[in-house]
């Protein structure tokens, strides 16, 4: 399957309700349409995790952020459009997601992609797509393909097969969190 008909074959299933193991522009992870409540939830079961520690959502680009969260501070765009690494962003007044995805603060984390395919995938989905480390909640994060546990394939629809000798070494992106005057902390450097 070439990386087309991988994409095509990526969001027929998400669109679905089914929950992918893929590649992000950072670790490998685990996803579903961020606007699907019971995928949602098919998740933070896979992960062993509270269902109300939020997930981070991901984008295609900066002009979908304003239908997720009601005041974005435009200092955002400017963060978001200068970073040198992926950088997630915590935003105050989420809306338009399932509520087992909205921080009990009513924050959401909103991370722009640009990789040829979480980027592709999200616009043809046109859809947030959540984005959360390949592993239990608790255990290390898989960087690479080889370092997924296995429990993990067992438990997802389908597992992406590009990408799965990419050995480059990312970290997970940077947090901050913004509030609604514009004003940043950083959460994860």
């Amino acid at each position: 399957m070439n990386l087309e008909e991988e994409i095509k074959h990526s969001v027929a299933l998400l669109k679905k309700g089914k929950i992918i193991l893929y590649p992000t522009d950072t670790v490998w992870g685990i996803g579903c349409d961020a606007t699907n409540a019971k995928a949602v939830q098919k998740i933070n079961k896979i992960k062993e995790r509270n269902e109300f520690k939020s997930m981070i959502i991901i984008l295609d680009t900066t002009d979908k952020i304003k239908r997720y969260v009601k005041n974005v501070p435009p200092i955002a765009y400017d963060l978001i459009a200068n970073s040198a690494s992926p950088l997630t962003i915590v935003f105050s007044g989420a809306q338009n997601l399932p509520k087992n995805l909205i921080a009990k603060d009513g924050t959401t984390a909103i991370r722009v992609v640009k990789g040829r395919y979480t980027a592709e995938v999200v616009r043809q989905l046109d859809h947030p797509l959540v984005s959360t480390s390949a592993n239990i909640s608790g255990q290390p994060t898989a960087s690479f393909f080889d370092q997924i546990d296995e429990e993990i394939f067992d438990k997802v629809d389908y597992v992406v097969e590009h990408f799965r000798d990419r050995t480059r070494n990312i970290k997970p992106s940077t947090v901050i969190k913004i509030d609604e005057s514009g004003q940043f902390t950083i959460i994860r450097p």
